[in-house]
């Protein structure tokens, strides 16, 4: 017999929790400066205990073919991706409503 999931009460194979979790997730994406001119873009708004960010990190700089982190609420990506990657969370699972792009940011 398989697991069942404490949340959602289906097996684990078919446990719709994180797709769930994905649809209500008010996430801000934005470029940032930072020291000697480089620029990063954040992703943050996203609840760790929900959705694996590590994972999500992972897809994200492979699609995107940079580097990056996961830390502290948020992923953080070599370069200005604010363009491309409201479409690739889009094909993530990710409301298109819940997502909002901001540009410029100095840190």
């Amino acid at each position: 017999m398989s697991e069942t999931c404490s949340t959602c009460g289906l097996p684990k194979e078919l446990c719709v929790c994180e797709t769930i979790a994905k649809e209500s997730q008010k996430i801000v994406v934005e470029s940032v400066k930072k020291k000697f001119g480089k620029v990063s873009t954040i992703v943050s708004g996203m609840d760790e205990t929900e959705i694996n960010l590590k994972d999500l990190a992972k897809n994200l700089k492979s699609k995107f073919a940079c580097g990056g982190t996961a830390k502290e609420g948020h992923i953080e990506l070599q370069g200005d991706h604010c363009k491309e990657i409201r479409t690739e969370l889009i094909k993530l699972g990710f409301s298109p409503d819940q997502i909002e792009i901001r540009q410029g940011k100095r840190r």
